[in-house]
């Protein structure tokens, strides 16, 4: 079963929850085929915008694949204290199970960069995990 996650760095909150898309896998061709909802929450005090992403997947073999490029869904959100931005992405995998991390490059109003770490989750075929 695929486990969400969920971070909180600088007041930046990343939840994430994973959904397995068995209407698109097809495991006789070693594809396996994942959603994940992203939700980033500003629980701080600082306008921050979305710059840039960074994630890290796993397979079942430990081979890891880096994904790296501007924003997120073709977009780089600013997000006020309170506000939230919620989006929706895809991954494959060519196993069962496999991991995602990573990171969002935040800007603040006053030009300070971070990284806003997405904690590690979990892409599972159902019951492929005991």
């Amino acid at each position: 079963m695929s486990t969400p996650s969920d971070a909180l760095t600088r007041g930046i909150r990343i939840h994430v929850e994973p959904h397995y898309l068995a209407h698109r896998s097809r495991p006789q061709n070693q594809l396996w085929m994942h959603a994940y909802t992203v939700t980033i929450t500003n629980e701080g005090e600082e306008t921050v915008q979305l710059l840039a992403r960074h994630w890290v997947i796993t397979n079942a073999h430990g081979v890891e694949e880096h994904v790296r490029g501007p924003g997120v869904v073709g977009e780089q959100p600013t997000l006020s204290p309170g506000e939230s931005f919620e989006y929706t992405s895809g991954c494959p995998l060519d196993t069962q199970v496999g991991t995602m991390h990573g990171s969002y490059r935040m800007v603040t109003d006053a030009g300070e960069r971070f990284d806003a770490v997405v904690a590690p989750f979990t892409l599972a075929e159902p019951y492929a995990l005991n």
